[in-house]
């Protein structure tokens, strides 16, 4: 294990080689608490600790803020498909809405009832926008796979495979464990968007689904509706 030992020059020069941002944030706490260290011994007590809890702070608001960058980036991409913008989906199905007829493949006899529009008229997929009716089943998708290879799905494991694929743990609410599931909600919501899903990791019997979050204000599980 390498320690690192934090000197006068450590204080006054930078480190030489760029590293990468979450790393440079931690040395940078390592560093400037070291120098409110070196304060408190010579008199300067109560302002080196000053000094090194706003260096914690703004440390941590880096690291914050990288992960942050690290979660909608990933969002972008599962998105990409998808329309852009939250504006509410034109369900209408008439001349420029969003419902379209799903394609009949060669051999099959097409239905003899109305044909189901593209986007959903009822449940909670009918209050979100296009784009994140589109992105709730990509997330549900590639979350149902990931669980479904978790032999033991202890919400450490499960909280282990969410933060792998991109989900941060302020964006991970209600973990926990009843009997065999481990039950979990993601808050997806973009900036207008309203989506979240919430799943029961089961092994096999994992189930992944869609859920609609109020568009401003706390995530919590209770008020997320299905």
């Amino acid at each position: 294990m390498t320690r690192i030992h934090a000197s006068n020059d450590t204080c006054a020069r930078p480190p030489r080689r760029p590293r990468p941002a979450l790393a440079a944030a931690v040395l940078a706490v390592l560093a400037l608490t070291a120098c409110g260290a070196g304060g408190a011994e010579g008199g300067g007590g109560s302002g080196g600790s000053a000094r090194a809890d706003a260096a914690t702070r703004a440390a941590a608001g880096a690291v914050e803020s990288a992960g942050g960058a690290a979660f909608a980036s990933m969002l972008a991409e599962v998105a990409r498909p998808c329309p852009s913008g939250h504006a509410p989906a034109d369900r209408s199905g008439g001349p420029g809405g969003g419902a379209e007829e799903p394609s009949i493949r060669p051999g099959e006899t097409p239905p003899a009832g109305p044909v189901e529009p593209g986007l959903p008229t009822g449940g909670p997929e009918a209050e979100l926008s296009a784009r994140d009716w589109c992105a709730s089943g990509l997330h549900e998708e590639r979350v149902t796979q990931a669980l479904l290879k978790l032999e033991d799905p202890a919400p450490g494991g499960v909280r282990k495979i969410l933060n792998g694929l991109g989900y941060v743990d302020e964006r991970i609410h209600g973990l926990e464990r009843t009997g065999a599931t481990t039950r979990f909600s993601l808050d997806l919501r973009e900036p207008g968007g309203r989506l979240c899903v919430r799943g029961s990791a089961a092994g096999e019997h994992t189930v992944v689904e869609t859920c609609v979050a109020p568009e401003t204000g706390p995530f919590s599980s209770t008020n997320a509706g299905n």
